[in-house]
Order: C-alpha cells, then structure tokens, then sequence
C-alpha cells in the first residue's frame, strides 16, 4: 500500500560501536518542521508492514524512521510470519546493549535533520519492538512512547520503570498467550509504584500481532482503534 504525499528512502546510519545500520526513512511531502517518531521492527524485521506503518506515520506528519534492530547479523533481514525459527538467531543476539546503541543513533539521526522539530520527538514499536519502545523511553529523551504487545518487558525490563521519561500507552491483546495477564499486570504495577504517566489499554478480543493485517491475527477493529488511540496520544 503506497501513501500519498510522503517521500520515502533508505539510509545507513553509523552505531556507536562501528557497525553500519540501515534505516527506512519517511517524509511528509508537505514543507516545514514536523514531529519525528522512532518506528520499532517486529522480530520480523523492517517488512512490508513496518514499512508502510512507517508510510502511515509519514502521512500523518511525522518525519517517520524504522532502524534495522537486526543490522549485525542479518543486514535487510525480512522474515515470514509463522517462520520463528529463522528469526530466533538473530533476536537472541540482540541485546538490550547494542538495542541501545540502536536507538541512540537513530534518535540522534531524526534530532540532527532541519525539519524535525528536536523536542517532538516519540517512538512505537511493535513486537519486539514493544519492547524496545520501553528500553528507548529510558535511556533518550521523548515526547511519547507507544508499545504494541512488548513482549519481555515483565521478563526483563522492569527495573527501566523507573527511568521511563516520556508519558507511555501500553496495547495487549488479551487472548496473547506470549504475553500473559500477569506479565501484563506486572508492568502497569511497576509504572504505577513509581507513579508515572501511562496508559494500559487492553483489547479483550485480540490476540498478539493484532495491529499488523499481514497476521492471521489480524484483528481489524482493534487495529482501528489502535491506530485512533496511539494518534491521540502522540499529538497530546
């Protein structure tokens, strides 16, 4: 699905540990400065739904980029989804370390371009990239943090609940059962003792993946009012 009035491209930005990372990057056609927003892969890579996710934020206004999470051991890396055991090497190589690396450089891409408004800058994820939303919002300066079904927050991350900086929406589905109603609780219950700013919204009816129309979980009316949700809370 193509958008109109956006420009898209593909970059390679320098990491802070000498490797070379790719990104997809998407402008608004329209002139001026923009909003900028981080978009966090899937394990499945910066695919033709991130791709056009990314395409969608773009069309919205925001000067929109997607960092292959990936780059080091799987450069353009786009898998199937039902096919985990071909992602499962390179997921597990990602540590949050080189995740951070990640973010920053790409964090520091958006703040370095002339029509990126340096203080309005937000990111979502999806996925894994739920996840990385989480780790993003504790280590760099943002507007807002959205993640979709970030699986391994409960796991691993909520000790950076008391570092998340930026306001935060979190969106499960609750018929996923990668990520259950206590991993799901666990993180809300660490947010709310350390009294921050967020937003726990779960879709009953949805399973994992909802959002993502190349799913067979696919779930059309949780996508919409996702989608409606996550924009609201980005131009808040």
């Amino acid at each position: 699905m193509s958008h109109a009035a956006v420009n898209a491209e593909k970059i390679d930005l320098k990491v802070a540990d000498g490797s070379n990372m790719a990104a997809y990057v998407v402008r608004p056609q329209k002139a001026g400065t923009h909003p900028g927003l981080l978009v966090f892969q899937e394990a499945y890579g910066v695919n033709s739904h991130i791709r056009n996710v990314t395409e969608r934020f773009a069309s919205q206004g925001y000067v929109a980029i997607a960092p292959e999470l990936f780059h080091r051991t799987a450069p353009g890396f786009e898998g199937t989804y039902g096919d985990f055991e071909a992602v499962r090497p390179h997921y597990q190589a990602m540590t949050n370390e080189t995740a951070e690396q990640d973010v920053r450089a790409a964090h520091e891409w958006l703040r370095s371009q002339s029509e990126v408004k340096p203080d309005s800058i937000s990111c979502v994820g999806f996925c894994m990239g739920g996840r990385i939303s989480f780790l993003a919002n504790s280590i760099v300066p943002l507007h807002a943090a959205v993640s979709f079904y970030g699986g391994g927050i409960a796991q691993t991350m909520l000790d950076r609940a008391a570092k998340q900086h930026a306001p935060i929406l979190l969106m499960w589905g609750g018929l996923d059962k990668h990520i259950t109603a206590e991993h799901r609780r666990a993180v809300a219950e660490a947010l709310s003792t350390q009294k921050k700013n967020f937003v726990n919204v779960e879709f009953a009816e949805a399973d994992h993946g909802f959002f993502c129309d190349e799913r067979a979980s696919y779930n059309a009316t949780a996508a919409r009012q996702a989608w409606a949700l996550t924009l609201e809370f980005l131009n808040s």
